[in-house]
């Protein structure tokens, strides 16, 4: 009876060898799911305002009405981003479909530069889907030199559909609220000189 051992070897090698290749390429492509999903949920939310993200808006709108509404505003800053940032207003009330123009002030109270990014979102987080920016400083970086200090307008709509929403048929107040998140990295310390080491060892 022929010797069937090295042919059974052979094929066992080759399923170990096709199941490690299987496993290898899925983990690959979990990996890039995985740093896929920010950017794409980032693009799902603006699309449809999930999560309060508010929208963009190219021109103003062609209809206003005469219900108004309450527009607060708020501003953070990380940790990391060492700026003074509050709104120019408080609070603005505006009519639905009417383009309204107001400021953020922002100062780099560091001795360094510091380049960084504001998210954004509305509450209630239904309002999203109809608050429109047209211009805004939170769609690029931003970058302050140490003490530099500037005023940041937005340019916005409040889209007139918005009581046709159930929850937002009685016009609630909206607050806008932004947080700068540091975008550069921080210079690392400089490390002392051999000498000054060898100094602060006497």
């Amino acid at each position: 009876m022929p010797d069937t051992r090295p042919l059974r070897s052979a094929q066992v090698r080759r399923r170990d060898t096709t199941i490690a290749v299987a496993c290898l390429a899925f983990a690959c492509g979990m990996v890039g799911a995985a740093y896929a999903a920010v950017p794409l949920y980032q693009m799902f939310c603006q699309v449809t305002g999930y999560g309060g993200t508010t929208q963009r808006a190219d021109a103003a709108p062609t209809r206003i009405i005469d219900r108004k509404v309450a527009v607060r505003f708020d501003a953070n800053a990380s940790p990391s981003v060492p700026w003074s940032f509050k709104p120019m207003e408080r609070e603005v009330v505006v009519r639905l479909g009417e383009v309204q123009q107001t400021s953020y002030f922002v100062k780099n109270l560091s001795n360094e530069r510091i380049t960084a990014q504001a998210t954004y979102n509305v509450t209630p987080i239904t309002a999203g889907s109809y608050f429109n920016k047209i211009s805004c400083f939170c769609f690029t970086d931003q970058t302050l030199e140490p003490g530099e200090s500037r005023e940041m307008p937005i340019v916005f709509f409040v889209d007139p559909a918005m009581l046709e929403t159930e929850e937002l048929k009685d016009a609630p107040a909206i607050t806008l609220s932004y947080t700068f998140f540091r975008e550069d990295k921080p210079a690392p310390v400089a490390e002392a000189p051999s000498s000054v080491k060898a100094n602060d060892k006497l």
